[in-house]
């Protein structure tokens, strides 16, 4: 079951999370900016259409290295953060547009993407939050629209250090998509080439069913 958290205590776990980056963001910049996600991005683009610029919200998108990428590529990528900090740095570094959002208080515009990249994001949001949350990534993504999920696998929720996080498996993740009316196409695990055990994260490739 979901933990039950009053409102007070969803605002205390986003803003001490948020916290937390906005006073690393930028060592967590130069600890991060040279990770291979190669497999990620390309997982993700190629679900959606090829040979055209898109329209893309990188859901989490910290200092701006994948927002850099996809720009790179040719597309209109858009960033999300709740750290200010970051959303500066996002701006600095891609010379994309961010927009500084917290998790739990979206204010998304209907139908504006072709596709939400949430890498290393979505497990900061409380497991009782996860369905509104990926009910407004539904809504902001246009017919057929592709959402990507990597997140540290698992089977807790709370606190790790400053920072609130929900860990899932598979199966439990799943369950979530569809209920927020997500298809989910495929899914595997990183590390590449690493025993299973070695493999803490878990990538997600799903399509958004339309809705009537």
């Amino acid at each position: 079951m979901p933990n039950k958290y009053s409102l007070n205590e969803l605002n205390e776990i986003e803003s001490k999370t948020i916290g937390h980056y906005d006073n690393n963001a930028e060592s967590f910049w130069l600890g991060t900016r040279d990770h291979d996600v190669s497999q990620n991005i390309e997982s993700f683009l190629q679900e959606l259409p090829q040979n055209k610029s898109l329209d893309i919200l990188d859901f989490g998108c910290g200092p701006g290295r994948d927002l850099k990428t996809f720009k790179s590529l040719g597309h209109r990528p858009i960033g999300l953060d709740g750290s200010k900090e970051f959303c500066q740095l996002a701006n600095k570094h891609s010379g994309c547009h961010t927009l500084h959002q917290q998790f739990l208080k979206l204010k998304l515009e209907f139908n504006s993407f072709d596709g939400i990249f949430a890498n290393a994001s979505l497990f900061h949001i409380p497991s009782q939050e996860l369905p509104e949350v990926l009910n407004q990534l539904h809504y902001a993504l246009r017919s057929g629209g592709v959402l990507f999920s990597s997140n540290p696998r698992g089977n807790v929720e709370g606190w790790q250090g400053q920072r609130y996080g929900h860990y899932m498996e598979v199966e439990n993740i799943k369950v979530y998509l569809e209920q927020a009316e997500f298809k989910m196409i495929h899914h595997y695990y990183r590390p590449e080439g690493r025993p299973r055990e070695q493999q803490p994260w878990l990538a997600i490739v799903a399509k958004a069913i339309e809705r009537k």
